[in-house]
This record gives C-alpha cells, structure tokens and sequence, in this order.
C-alpha cells in the first residue's frame, strides 16, 4: 500500500510540476492551428508543391488531395513519369513505376499510409480512430525546449509531436516509419516550419524529413485549397 502511495503521489507531483495535461496540450495546439471550428469546416484539401529527394539528387512536382476524415491521394511527377498513391478509406493503391500497373501496397507500408491519410477529424476527436495522447513533459532541440506529445495509435504506432511552447505549433514530428524507397522500417524525424495562414488555419509550408538521422527529403508547399468537392471517385484508382 505504501509503494502505492508513492507511485499516486509521484505520478501527482509530475503532472503539477508540468503544469499541463494532454488535453489542455491538445486543446491549445488545435487552437493555434485556427480553432476546432475551422479545421471542422475543412472537408477536403488539396495541396501543390515540389519535393527534393535528397539521397538519390531527383526534383519532384506533387499533388495532395485529402478528404476528410480518411481518403487520400498523391500525385507525384518525377523524371518524365507519373506516380499515383491512393488510400480510398480501406486499402492503400499505387501505379507501380517500372510496369505501370495498379497494384496493393504491402501490408506494412498501407498501414503507414493511412495513418497519413487521417484529416483534421482524428485530432479533434481521436477516440473515434483509438489515438491517444500522453503529454511526455519538455525535451530540448538546440537548446530550445519544446513539450512532447505522444500519440499511440490503434495500431500500436506511436509518434513524438513537439510543440513550440509560445505558439503552440508543431515543429517536429518523430517516430517509426517505412522507407519509401526500400520498404524497411525507419526512425523518421519531420521538421515543419514556415507556417502561412490559409482561410484562418496555418499550415506549415516547408518541411525535412531525416530517414535514421540522414536528410531523406525535403517538401516545398506552393498552394493550398479546402473545400473545392472532391469526389469519392478520385480516391479510387484499382481496375
């Protein structure tokens, strides 16, 4: 009973110390993104930029479409070819380079894809998709501390948030992942920045991304758009 005692009195003091709780964390990063009324009014996006794939020296143009709350594709034009990927809700699709066929994605790669594809809905309400979140304290980035919040997906994923803690905007991301290129499992670190406020939501417009401490990629956004009326059909590309 009284090592019981400790760990509630440990467990308490913490919390205190921290000052903040995963949902009050939450609810002021929602806040700062525009509000829980306008990400709930973003019914589908569509997003245009350029990607440099660091390691391999290639330039691409890029389309993202995402449709709320879990459709999404991407539209890739990259050395003369284009590459489709698309998880329609259930099942991640890709237009293989090499034959051009329509094919599945392996089992662990889908996974990784529809976690991508969850919208503004899986951050307002989580518990509908079994995402959690744990508020993990402060943890420092060259010299500046930023909180952690750790997401734990349905699956078993979990995923480092860090969140500037004058804004309230992420400025990293951390976690397992899956190469894009060789299909192996990564610890994949995203950097986000310059955030651009669009129709009262800010969304950051340059991001890098690090496969095992190596810059694997780095994405430029040039437009973003809600709510034009995407059609289920787009989300469906299998013959």
């Amino acid at each position: 009973m009284r090592r019981l005692s400790l760990i509630v009195v440990t467990l308490f003091l913490s919390l205190t110390l921290s000052g903040q709780t995963a949902d009050e964390v939450r609810a002021k990063w929602i806040e700062a993104q525009g509000g829980a009324k306008a990400l709930e009014a973003i019914k589908d996006t569509t997003i245009n930029g350029t990607m440099e794939l660091i390691q391999m020296g290639l330039s691409a143009n890029f389309t993202l479409y995402q449709k709320e709350p879990n459709k999404m594709r991407i539209d890739i034009e990259i050395m003369g070819m284009n590459i489709t990927q698309v998880f329609d809700g259930e099942r991640a699709w890709f237009t293989n380079p090499q034959t051009g066929n329509i094919e599945e994605m392996p089992e662990t790669q889908s996974r990784e894809f529809a976690r991508q594809a969850m919208g503004n809905d899986s951050l307002l309400h989580p518990e509908k998709y079994g995402i959690t979140y744990t508020f993990k304290g402060k943890e420092k980035i060259n010299d500046v501390e930023y909180l952690v919040m750790q997401q734990t997906f349905s699956d078993g994923t979990v995923v480092d948030v860090y969140i500037d803690p004058k804004t309230y905007l992420s400025v990293k991301t951390k976690g397992k992942t899956i190469n894009s290129l060789t299909g192996l499992p990564v610890e994949a670190e995203t950097f986000q920045s310059d955030y651009k406020k669009i129709d009262g939501t800010l969304i950051p417009h340059q991001m890098t991304t690090y496969y095992d401490g190596q810059e694997f990629q780095r994405m430029t956004i040039t437009r973003v758009v809600y709510n034009t009326g995407l059609d289920d059909s787009l989300f469906i590309i299998r013959k």
